[in-house]
């Protein structure tokens, strides 16, 4: 027989309570960070818990093919497809949002760390939430999540210089987006 595999009702226990084990310790862990990225996807607290928890169920069906490695990554790819499945099916017109290049033009070159310290957090968040989903994304996960651009591409199936792009183009329209509302024309 192989390795881990038992015939009798208690060795059969013992091998999916392994696996439960494993799971828990290589994927709960991340839990906050798939609540997080789900959250700023969906826009909505109830619909970031059900994809999270369709997200990890699907990873627990499909943990036997997790073969180790960085787990984080693997938890939010899985979440990003499953937030980006769901959104097809429940809201298919916001997937498809065009990021107008013209509306969204940086005309002040006002310095980043002026804005940073006038920032209000409720504009920023309104702000992040205006961007389109896959700039969003992008941002959740370098920005708040602290992932590598590597990191980042592999979870999103991304080339790296379309990681790359995308951040740099949601951050000039979040700076934009600032610029404006210091001046007193908020959207």
């Amino acid at each position: 027989m192989g390795e881990g595999i038992y015939l009798t009702k208690e060795g059969t226990l013992l091998q999916k309570e392994n696996i439960n084990i494993r799971f828990e310790e290589a994927v709960l862990p991340h839990l906050d960070a798939a609540y997080n990225l789900a959250h700023w996807l969906t826009r909505d607290p109830a619909d970031a818990d059900d994809v999270v928890q369709e997200a990890y169920l699907r990873a627990f069906k499909f943990f036997d093919g997790f073969h180790g490695g960085d787990s984080r990554s693997w938890i939010l790819k899985i979440v990003r497809n499953t937030c980006y499945s769901w959104l097809q099916k429940n809201r298919g017109h916001q997937i498809a949002t065009e990021f107008d290049e013209e509306r969204h033009s940086n005309e002040s070159r006002d310095p980043e760390a002026a804005l940073i310290g006038k920032i209000d957090s409720q504009m920023l968040k309104s702000l992040l939430e205006e961007l389109p989903v896959e700039f969003r994304e992008i941002v959740i996960l370098r920005d708040l999540e602290g992932m590598s651009y590597k990191e980042i591409a592999g979870i999103s199936d991304l080339p790296l210089g379309t990681v790359m792009s995308r951040l740099a183009r949601a951050r000039r329209h979040l700076q934009s987006g600032l610029a404006s509302f210091l001046k007193g024309e908020s959207k």
